[in-house]
């Protein structure tokens, strides 16, 4: 007797995992997706550690699971820019992204879907809980880029800028990118999120637990801090010029919101 849940199935929401030598630990984080929601689709972000080809195994036997191979690494903002553009030819309406490397939890997938459901014109982010095991250089090192997006945003009210489980409503998240070539890296999270709020696209908030894995658990951090970190300063410095060009909007648009 299987007594598994049967997931949830939509034919507007979809599960995308963007991809990128995650190492064994994708096929565990594609399993739990896929017992929560149907479709999941992963994008395989020119992988080399053969997990292109554990996947598509997986997905010649399960209907509900999609993979797609890019030729060569792109970035984390490309295998998004891709998988959406794919969902919206396909009659999809929203996207729920998330790591592939274990360390979302895939069993909130049915909440955040909820969340979105009841507001499709909304974006809905994931807000960290983080556990003791996490390094307190990156718990601490994100706030500068929160402080920044809610600056950035007159305080629509990110929780967190960084943490990539998130619903995106597609159609305004690909007419943003299509537009800002610099949106392909792994800096789009928090770009995605402020530019969407300059769209007028107001998040919800929902608190997600996140895991550090070791590298004896399989963890897997592609991770470069001098690197990362300039891409980062680079985009902020970017968002600060809008920002600055649409003050008067988001003036307005908050003085219109707290009148309502």
């Amino acid at each position: 007797m299987n007594d598994a849940p049967t997931p949830q199935a939509s034919s507007t929401h979809l599960v995308l995992i963007p991809s990128y030598n995650p190492g064994a630990g994708v096929l565990e984080t594609v399993r739990l997706a896929r017992a929560q929601w149907t479709p999941v689709w992963v994008v395989v972000d020119g992988s080399t550690d053969g997990t292109a080809q554990q996947l598509q195994d997986m997905a010649s036997g399960d209907e509900g699971l999609r993979v797609i191979v890019l030729p060569e690494n792109r970035g984390k903002g490309a295998a998004v820019l891709e998988g959406i553009s794919q969902a919206a030819r396909a009659g999809f309406t929203h996207a729920l992204t998330m790591d592939s490397d274990g360390q979302h939890p895939a069993a909130l997938i049915p909440t955040f879907m909820q969340a979105s459901l009841r507001r499709p014109g909304a974006m809905v982010l994931g807000k960290p809980v983080f556990g003791p095991e996490a390094p307190a250089l990156r718990v601490n090192g994100r706030k500068v880029s929160n402080g920044w997006a809610n600056l950035e945003t007159l305080w629509m009210g990110i929780g967190d800028s960084l943490y990539g489980f998130r619903v995106y409503p597609i159609a305004p998240l690909m007419a943003i990118m299509q537009s800002h070539r610099f949106m392909r890296r792994f800096d789009f999270d928090p770009e995605a999120v402020v530019r969407l709020c300059w769209a007028g696209v107001w998040p919800i908030n929902i608190d997600a637990p996140v895991r550090y894995l070791s590298a004896e658990e399989g963890g897997v951090s592609h991770f470069k801090y001098l690197r990362d970190n300039t891409l980062l300063t680079w985009m902020h410095a970017r968002l600060l010029l809008g920002f600055v060009l649409r003050l008067p909007l988001l003036i307005w648009r908050r003085l219109s919101a707290s009148g309502r």
